[in-house]
Formats: C-alpha cells, sequence, structure tokens
C-alpha cells in the first residue's frame, strides 16, 4: 500500500505538471492560429491509446508510456517524426509558415507555464502556512554531526555562525545550496575560540550517500527512549519504551552524542545506565555489543522554532524568491556535474526516488511543495539546448533569426533523431541509477 500511494502522488503530480507544460505549447500555437492536431498526457507509442477523443479537429488522449507528454503542431518536425506532412507545400495555418519569432513564443511557452506555475505555488504556500524556521541564535547547544560533518572536522557543540563571512540568521541556510553547491567556508564558535572549516565543492558525493541527516543537525537533548528492540540487550536488562536516560557508569547524559560515545567506549562490557520512568529512577545494566549500542531510540527534544505570516501581497516576492532559488540551485548542480566536481550517479534522481519523497502518507504542503520544486527542475530540463527538447528547438530558431533563413528539414529530422537518443540514454540511465540505489537501501 505504502508503494501505491508513494506512486500514485508522484503520477498525480507528474500529470500535473506535463498537461500543464503541454498547455502552455498549445495555446501560444493557438494564439497565432497554428493548428494542434494532437494533445497527450504521456505517449501513445506505436499508435496504442488508453483513451482519446476528437474535440474541434485535435484528438485529445492519454498514451501508455509516462515519459511525458506532447502537442503534435502542424508543419513542425518533432517527436512525431511526421516527415510526409513537411513533403508538400506550407499551409498558411501550419507553424513553418509563422515568423521566427512566433515560432519561438510557441516553444518557450511550456517552460513559461513552468515557471509561473512553480512561482504560484511557492505564493500560496508562503501565503498559507508562512514561513517555520529554526533561528540559529536559539541553538545554544550548537549543533551535532553526522558523518560528513565529522569528516569536515565539525564537533558536537560546535555553533557555526557564519557561511562565507555573512550571519547566519536561519539554520536552514547551513544545509542551503550556497552551504552544499560552493566551495563555502563555515566560521564557527568552539568553546568561544573562532574557526573557519571549508566545505569542498563535492560535498554533494557524500551527502548522496548517506543523506543530508549526516551532515549537521541542531543538538537538543533527549527525551526519552522513542523504542527498545525486542530481544534487545537493553530489553534483556529491563530498559522499557518511555524511560529517559540520565547517566550512563555515573557520567551524566543530556545529549544524544554523549550518549553514543560513553557506549563506544564500552564495546563489549557491561554498563549501569541510570534511567527516569514513572515510578521514579531505575537502574539496568545492559551489555553492550560490538557495535556500541544496547538496541533503544532515544527521541530528540524538537528545536525551537519561530514562524512569519506573510499576507497575500507580501506572499508573491518571497514565493517567487524560493522558486528562482530552486531554479539556479538546480542550474549550478548541472554545472557541477558537467565541471566533474560531482558524479552524475550521485545527482540525478530519477521517478524512484522522486516517488520516496513523497513518502507513503498524503501531506498536501509537501506534495505542492514538491510539485513547485518538479515545475522549475522541468523547465530548467526543457531550456537544455539538446534536439527534441524546447531548448534546442529555440537555439534553431535563434540560428535561424540570425542567419535570415531556416535550418533545413534534413538538418531538423537528423538533429531531431540525435536529440531523441539522448533522452532516451538519460531516461536509460537516471532509471538504471534509481534501481541501484534502491537495491543498494
Amino acid at each position: 500500500m505504502d508503494g501505491l500511494i508513494m506512486a500514485g502522488q508522484l503520477l498525480l503530480g507528474l500529470s500535473i505538471l506535463i498537461i500543464l507544460h503541454e498547455l502552455g505549447h498549445f495555446l501560444a500555437a493557438r494564439a497565432f492560429g497554428i493548428r494542434v492536431e494532437k494533445f497527450y498526457l504521456f505517449f501513445d507509442a506505436w499508435g496504442f491509446k488508453l483513451v482519446h477523443f476528437n474535440y474541434k479537429g485535435c484528438e485529445y488522449g492519454i498514451g501508455w508510456l509516462p515519459l511525458g507528454g506532447y502537442v503534435k503542431i502542424s508543419g513542425m518536425i518533432d517527436e512525431s517524426m511526421d516527415t510526409a506532412q513537411m513533403a508538400g507545400p506550407a499551409q498558411p495555418w501550419e507553424f513553418r509558415s509563422k515568423p521566427a519569432w512566433q515560432r519561438l513564443i510557441v516553444m518557450l511557452g511550456g517552460v513559461t507555464v513552468n515557471i509561473v506555475l512553480g512561482i504560484f505555488i511557492f505564493w500560496m504556500l508562503t501565503f498559507k502556512y508562512g514561513e517555520t524556521y529554526v533561528p540559529n541564535d536559539k541553538l545554544v547547544n550548537g549543533v551535532i554531526p553526522g558523518i560528513v560533518g565529522k569528516e569536515l572536522g565539525i564537533q558536537a557543540g560546535d555553533k557555526i555562525r557564519a557561511v562565507n563571512g555573512k550571519k547566519i540568521e536561519r539554520f536552514n541556510e547551513i544545509t542551503s545550496s550556497k552551504v552544499l553547491l560552493g566551495g563555502s567556508t563555515l566560521t564557527i564558535d568552539r568553546n568561544g575560540e573562532s574557526k573557519d572549516i571549508a566545505v569542498p565543492g563535492n560535498i554533494l558525493n557524500k551527502i548522496s550517500d548517506y543523506g543530508m541527516s549526516q551532515f549537521v543537525l541542531p543538538r537538543t537533548p533527549m527525551a526519552h527512549l522513542d523504542s527498545v528492540l525486542p530481544g534487545s540487550n537493553a530489553a534483556k536488562a529491563g530498559i522499557l519504551k518511555g524511560d529517559s536516560i540520565i547517566s550512563v557508569n555515573g557520567s551524566p547524559v543530556t545529549f544524544l552524542d554523549q550518549f553514543q560515545s560513553l557506549l563506544q567506549n564500552s564495546k563489549n562490557k557491561q554498563v549501569s545506565v541510570s534511567l527516569i520512568r514513572k515510578s521514579g529512577t531505575v537502574n539496568a545494566k545492559p551489555l553492550v555489543d560490538g557495535k556500541g549500542t544496547i538496541g533503544v531510540f532515544p527521541t530528540l527534544l524538537p528545536p525551537p522554532t519561530e514562524t512569519i505570516k506573510y499576507n497575500f501581497a507580501s506572499s508573491l516576492p518571497i514565493g517567487a524568491s524560493k522558486a528562482w532559488g530552486s531554479f539556479m540551485d538546480n542550474a549550478k548542480g548541472i554545472g557541477k556535474v558537467v565541471t566533474g566536481q560531482v558524479k552524475a550517479q550521485k545527482a540525478f534522481t530519477g521517478p524512484i526516488g522522486i516517488a520516496r519523497m513523497f513518502g507513503s502518507t498524503v501531506d498536501w504542503a509537501l506534495f505542492w511543495s514538491l510539485v513547485g520544486l518538479l515545475s522549475m527542475a522541468l523547465a530548467l530540463m526543457n531550456l537544455l539546448p539538446i534536439p527534441a527538447l524546447d531548448g534546442g528547438h529555440a537555439l534553431f530558431l535563434i540560428v535561424e533569426m540570425v542567419k535570415g533563413k531556416p535550418l533545413s528539414d534534413k538538418f531538423m529530422e537528423r538533429a531531431q533523431l540525435v536529440g531523441f537518443c539522448i533522452l532516451v540514454a538519460l531516461m536509460v540511465f537516471v532509471l538504471g541509477n534509481d534501481i541501484l540505489k534502491a537495491v543498494a537501501r
């Protein structure tokens, strides 16, 4: 059932994006009097269609291959590869009969809709929910580093004060693109002494391997044990779910890293653990295994948060900034891959990975946030100068405008085939990478 919910949310989100993207091309074409012959969600490869109907000279339908969608525009060499139509004389309602600037607008119609949609979604989310964040100056206990953070030299209790010399106001700035995408510098306060820690440009490789939680998290006190593994050493020693650990071998324990460190130093030894239970203070003597664990999972107190609410008008620039920020983050990420700083298999996520992001429960705030992010990512992807994508068509139209005459039909056909092969290769790579990541979990 969890898989069905994740797949259903992914399918719904992508369907919304594909339909609106193709609607951008459709409306722009119609505005210039260009005939649109087909409007399809998903591809009707080899002529197989799930649903279709005709209305006012256009065939609308749903194909069986969920790799995108398309509108077939008369007089245009596109993914349909309808070369027979191009052999006849140009008709006034055809794409090829229109001025280059009109054809360019048609080609950029889908991208424009994706950008407008992304801005609208983030605008509405900001208006409804505001912005909830963790004030960095309220983290009096500093941060707790994960595997990636420790490799950089961050220690438990460090207070990260600035990024590239600019003071951090919100904790999420530490895990933002300005840290993770660039060769940035973190300024930390360690026991009253200021230190600089360099973040390498390829840190995303490590984040991809271990997850964002293994960079840094706010250091907050432990609350109680969320669970105790049945049959574990803790369970055998009488430790119960809901207990609160206060010391190990007489050493006070407040934070998770303290607890883990004390256990790591006592591998294969019995330890004395003091706990608070409803009945009072109790002691237990579990055996620590060779991995430095006893089979308990503590709950951490949540960090302090603040929420800023915005009215309808003031939410717009905030939402637009978030949308544009995600667009630029994706562009910088692609730049990292092209320059070799980040491995492609670490950077790109396919349908399986995206479905996992939606989760196995329906959270509409998360759903629309991801749809907004995907809308901006789809806009960027379609702007890439690859034949068969909108960006490739736009590039050829710009060349035509500079030359003063269109590129030959034969060139466009070959470019379309090359672009199609590139896209298929990318799809195979991304899907294969997704499967490998899922198997490796």
